[in-house]
């Protein structure tokens, strides 16, 4: 999966965050365990898709997101992939309509995902 979405994406490693949130790495796999982020492996190494974080701090709406996903049975990759993936419903990715401010309207496609 994360292939698919690789070759558009950038990433941050958890080293790189460690530096950019100021955290040791048992925390910031403690932000990806609790779903404030989300994480993929690419070639083998765990990154965090960098539209995730804004400023010094992950994307405050992300983990809602997150969360409606994993319980519609999507998988962390899965989860990963919708987000970065063009919707039709949205007319973009859902995660540009997050940084946008358009929480609500993510959380309306998610729902439908549920049935």
């Amino acid at each position: 999966m994360a292939e698919n979405i690789a070759r558009d994406a950038s990433y941050y490693t958890i080293p790189e965050l460690v530096e950019l949130f100021a955290l040791t790495p048992g925390k910031i796999r403690r932000l990806i365990e609790d779903h404030q982020l989300a994480a993929v492996r690419v070639d083998g190494v765990l990154c965090v898709p960098t539209e995730f974080v804004q400023d010094d701090h992950p994307l405050p709406p992300l983990r809602g997101t997150l969360l409606v996903l994993l319980d519609a049975g999507f998988s962390d990759d899965e989860a990963v992939e919708w987000l970065m993936t063009e919707n039709e419903e949205l007319g973009e990715r859902p995660i540009d309509s997050l940084l946008a401010g358009r929480k609500s309207a993510v959380r309306r496609a998610t729902q439908a995902l549920a049935f």
